[in-house]
This record gives structure tokens, sequence and C-alpha cells, in this order.
């Protein structure tokens, strides 16, 4: 029976790989683009990350399996969304927690992130997706953004 199981996470694993392969592929070129630049590629928390990417406000951002990230590390620390709402610092995650959260979501839902992502609100604490990216990265669980659970 574990067999069966592994095959079947490994199957759905490739669903969804090639599921999330439009924005996937967008990502790699963009990435691609960073690294004359300074970009460094390597594979980390389920996504070829592109360090040091040179472009953008700071950060990462994630497209299907591929993650740029302006910073040397995605160990570095970061500062929940909902805190930065209160203007605090006192909750923060680990960065590639994080964006291997928005990986998952991507693997489920494909092409169809990025309008769902903008329609529930964009880069802010109030889009479902953030949440659920920041409860991921705290307690290791609830990537997925419906539904909402109590009290968020």
């Amino acid at each position: 029976m574990p067999l069966l199981a592994g095959l079947a996470r490994m199957l759905v694993a490739t669903l969804g790989l090639a599921w999330a392969s439009p924005v996937t592929v967008a990502g790699l070129l963009a990435g691609l683009a960073g690294m004359p630049f300074g970009a460094r590629a390597r594979f980390s928390d389920a996504a070829l990350v592109f360090h040091r990417y040179p472009w953008g406000p700071g950060g990462a951002l994630t497209l299907g399996n591929v993650i740029l990230h302006t910073g040397a590390s995605l160990d570095e620390p970061a500062v929940t969304y909902a805190c930065r709402a209160r203007g605090g610092r006192d909750q923060q995650v680990r960065l590639g927690d994080h964006e291997r959260a928005h990986v998952l979501q991507y693997l489920a839902l494909g092409p169809l992130f990025l309008p769902l992502y903008f329609a529930c609100g964009g880069i802010s604490h109030r889009n479902r997706f953030e949440q659920a990216a920041d409860r991921y990265a705290l307690t290791g669980r609830g990537w997925w953004p419906w539904p909402r659970p109590e009290g968020l």
C-alpha cells in the first residue's frame, strides 16, 4: 500500500507541474534574463530559485515552480503580511516556507493562480493566498486559501 500511495503522489505532482508549466516557463524566462546581471539559479523549496535577482522592490516572487528572489538565501526571515499591516515586526517566518506555499498553490491552480490571486486583492494582508502562505510558513500546514480559517 505505501508504494501505491507514493505512486499516486508522484502522479499528482507530475500533473501539477504540467498544469503550472505555462507560468513556470514565464518565470524561467524572467530568471534567465536576470542571470547576465547577477542572478544565480539553484533548486530549493520545491522550485528553481533565482537568487540575487536584479530587478524588483525586494523579497521574492513565485511564478509557477520558479521563485525570483532579490536576496542571497530563502532562509532569511520575513515579516508576515498580517504583522506588517499592524505596523509590527514581531511575527516572522522563513521566506522560503512562505514562497513554497505559493508553489503548492500554483501546482493546484496552474494558470488560474494569477487571476484568482489578483481577484483576492493582490499583494495585501487581506489576500487569502498571502494569509495561507503565512499560515503554512508558521505551522507547516494550511497552504490552500479556501475556506478561510476562523479568526483570519
